[in-house]
């Protein structure tokens, strides 16, 4: 697939969930599901949780007051959010994301939530609108497996981390093999199946992007049940996928929790 069209489509897609609130790449579950409190989805503004996550990556990033963090993707803003009351007034989050309906959704929860040590900027995760050496932590909530170009992701995230910054990510991986047909579907892609790289590759990219201390915090398979969500429903009608498919392809994804450190 050429990396416009999918870019493209990424775009579209969830500037489509921005403003009808849709599930995207998490409507497999809900938020409390997959690592968030119920305190912590109480304490966000309205709409700032949109489902779209594999886990909860400000519970596991061990933030400190007055870091910086940067949220890779933010969508509606709920990781920002949460992590801006970890880094309190003295620090600063800053959420990216390249989808101009998303960023005007989360400009306006943050308003309504009166956060002052929170901005959203356009851009995009290959490109970060960000200087070298800006930030503590970065966090990103099932998001780089959208990119083509997932290398260059943790580059950037290695450029914009100060020394001994941490890098805190949920995201899809694949254990296995998926069907080509699958693969190469865009649709597929968007639904955060088709990007997904092998566990190992994805690893491999952290590695030489030059990330060190690296772990793998959690791993945990998604249940059969994502297939009977509307989006994974229409990607099985357009490619007609069998049982056997639906349920090798279950087997071989998880979400994956993984930091490291830039040294």
């Amino acid at each position: 697939m050429k990396e416009e069209k999918v870019r493209k489509a990424v775009r579209e897609r969830y500037g489509k969930i921005a403003k009808t609130e849709t599930c995207g790449c998490g409507c497999t579950s809900t938020s409390q599901q997959i690592g968030y409190s119920k305190g912590e989805l109480d304490s966000v503004p309205e709409g700032a949780d949109l489902n779209l996550g594999c886990g909860n990556p400000v519970a596991l990033a061990s933030l400190k007051e007055g870091e910086t963090v940067i949220d890779l993707g933010s969508g509606g803003g709920l990781d920002s959010f949460l992590a801006a009351k970890k880094v309190g007034l003295t620090g600063k989050v800053i959420g990216v994301d390249m989808t101009a309906e998303m960023l005007e959704k989360a400009r306006a929860n943050c308003k309504k939530g009166g956060y002052k040590n929170v901005e959203f900027r356009l851009g995009e995760i290959e490109n970060l609108p960000v200087a070298d050496n800006t930030a503590d932590v970065i966090i990103s909530n099932c998001v780089i497996n959208l990119s083509t170009n997932k290398q260059r992701v943790f580059q950037e995230a290695y450029r914009v981390l100060k020394p001994k910054g941490r890098l805190m990510i949920s995201d899809i991986v694949l254990l296995g093999n998926i069907p080509d047909k699958v693969k190469n579907n865009v649709l597929a892609y968007v639904g955060c199946i088709a990007g997904a790289e092998k566990k190992d590759e994805y690893i491999k990219e952290i590695k030489q992007a030059g990330f060190q201390q690296l772990q793998i915090l959690d791993e945990t398979h998604l249940p059969e049940v994502m297939f009977d969500q509307p989006d994974a429903k229409e990607i099985i009608g357009k490619m007609n996928l069998t049982k056997k498919e639906i349920s090798e392809i279950a087997n071989d994804v998880v979400s994956m929790k993984i930091s490291a450190v830039k040294p």
